[in-house]
């Protein structure tokens, strides 16, 4: 199986301007990420996805793989699937966000256990059990999920809503996924939709479609950066990967 990592980079954000150049613990952070997905034995090839030269420039000078998107694209997997065009005998197709600098090679090895199981999923994603102080917090996703692991929905909301004392498993997003090939090429083609729209949520798109994102469960969760906070946290994160 053939398992390519694309890491969508871009150089403007409206929280934390250009943020993949900025130093972690004295390297880029879109250097961390790179390093990091490099580091998982399985996947075939890892290439950074930005349009910025600056964000390029970091990524070759340590050896890396780029390739320029058109600056216009709205989302990350738009720039995934651009570049996935270009790779027909890739089977899966993995979308890491330059913004989760300590992603552990053994993550992204559980993100693909479905397919190297030999099942054919059209998505996967990653998934922790969440810390139920954090089930008020709109800045938290939560996923819930089905009998079989595939989700249910995803939302900014305390989901479920607990009326009895019996607690269903609720658990923390991270926006970390893989695709089937065919389906990542189908799935930029798909509109918008209402609750994708009312939440923010790309991956609600997938759902509301009628299509499955199986949810891969991970120990822990890593520090994602999007706000200054976190970006002061990541200076003292202790990665061990």
């Amino acid at each position: 199986m053939k398992i390519l990592c694309v890491i969508p980079s871009r150089i403007h954000s409206t929280r934390l301007p250009r943020k993949p150049l900025l130093p972690i613990q004295g390297k880029p952070m879109i250097q961390w990420a790179y390093e990091n997905a490099k580091r998982c034995p399985i996947l075939t090839d890892v290439i950074v996805a930005t349009d910025s030269e600056e964000v390029a420039r970091v990524v070759t000078d340590i050896g890396g793989k780029v390739a320029m998107t058109d600056p216009l694209l709205p989302t990350g997997s738009d720039r995934v699937a651009a570049i996935a065009e270009h790779y027909p005998d890739m089977d899966v197709v993995i979308n890491l966000q330059g913004d989760e600098p300590f992603v552990k090679p053994a993550m992204l090895q559980q993100l693909i256990t479905p397919y190297m199981m030999g099942e054919s999923p059209e998505m996967t994603t990653l998934a922790t059990p969440l810390d139920h102080n954090l089930h008020h917090e709109p800045g938290v996703v939560k996923v819930i999920v089905n009998l079989h692991g595939d989700a249910l929905y995803f939302s900014r909301a305390p989901i479920p809503y607990f009326r009895t004392q019996f607690f269903a498993p609720v658990y923390h997003h991270m926006g970390v996924y893989a695709f089937r090939r065919d389906f990542l090429l189908h799935y930029r083609k798909l509109p918008a939709t209402p609750l994708e729209k009312s939440e923010s949520l790309e991956q609600l798109r997938v759902l509301e479609h009628g299509y499955k994102i199986r949810v891969c469960l991970t120990e822990g969760k890593t520090l994602e950066i999007n706000t200054p906070e976190e970006y002061e946290r990541a200076q003292e994160f202790v990665y061990s990967g």
